[in-house]
């Protein structure tokens, strides 16, 4: 199967609303290319491992997509490209620029792979791509992965943030729904933690790649990895339910919650844009959760939410 990547350069502060009118065309994958978040990086520590030499800002990312070349294309492509001209109208200052090429499945399932390198997340958690060495220090929690082509390396702000919650949150003996798992990683994580795991997903690809990465983690006992809808896969409750998706479709889980999480859980949001959190907390208060705690990184949201009294 062959691919379109469409690339599109724009001022850093417009990043996040490219990457969601890639979301909003159903894209299975989208990336970011900062220079100023990669040099911050590296800059931090976070990123102990990395051979990228001197990183040069332009202060301009590059954001690309990837839409399937079937007979859906070119509708596509002509919806991107009226959205990218109504945010020209809206910001006329921003860099904006695009070009596309066809990329083959395999080519796009390992080019990236130079971008993602060893990375500390929270207190403890060590995540190490499978083709790279590290040291460990005593206390991390080591996250071997290989995301392939799904979602969730755990650089990305909206992983990150579900990650460091997690830290907090999970306790051991405690079952976690992970809806839309991606590569698997929170799964994976809270597993590791103590928690007993139960991950969906619609996409085939991806639920191979989170079996995958749950047999590289040795976590197999406590993580159950299934393809499909919370309707034909899920049953009971659990004590914390977290979906790192997108706005959308957090809005259309929330009316389930109430059969999936206890009285006493907690949800985890994430993945949505900062411009589309007022409409997720209000879709939250109206279906009976009230937001406990909300965090912001690089314009992502994550919002942790639990049962009104």
């Amino acid at each position: 199967m062959n691919w379109r990547e469409v690339a599109v350069t724009v001022s850093s502060a417009g990043e996040e609303a490219v990457a969601d009118l890639f979301y909003q065309l159903g894209c299975p994958g989208v990336s970011v290319e900062d220079p100023s978040l990669l040099k911050s990086y590296v800059e931090s520590g976070a990123w102990d491992y990395h051979d990228f030499g001197e990183i040069s800002l332009t202060g301009t990312s590059v954001v690309k997509g990837y839409l399937c070349e079937n007979e859906e294309l070119q509708v596509k492509l002509e919806q991107l490209e009226e959205s990218l001209k109504t945010l020209l109208q809206r910001f006329p200052d921003w860099v904006l620029q695009v070009k596309g090429l066809t990329v083959k499945e395999e080519d796009w399932a390992n080019s990236w792979k130079v971008y993602f390198k060893p990375v500390r997340i929270g207190r403890h958690f060590l995540i190490k791509p499978t083709w790279e060495e590290v040291e460990p220090q005593a206390e991390d929690i080591i996250l071997e992965l290989d995301p392939g082509m799904a979602f969730g390396t755990g650089t990305h702000a909206t992983t990150s943030l579900c990650l460091e919650a997690l830290e907090e949150i999970v306790k051991p003996g405690i079952t976690m729904f992970d809806l839309g798992t991606g590569s698997g990683i929170l799964a994976i994580a809270a597993a590791k933690l103590g928690a007993k795991v139960e991950a969906i997903d619609l996409d085939p690809v991806a639920v191979k790649v989170a079996k995958d990465n749950v047999e590289l983690n040795q976590v197999g006992d406590r993580v159950r990895v299934q393809q499909g809808d919370l309707g034909s896969v899920l049953s009971g409750q659990a004590d914390l339910v977290v979906a790192n998706i997108i706005a959308d479709v957090i809005l259309m889980l929330i009316p389930d919650l109430k059969r999936i999480l206890k009285k006493e859980g907690e949800f985890l949001a994430s993945g949505i844009i900062e411009h589309r959190s007022p409409e997720v907390e209000e879709e939250l208060l109206k279906h009976g959760l009230a937001v406990l705690e909300k965090r912001i990184n690089s314009g992502w949201v994550l919002l942790r939410a639990g049962w009104q009294d």
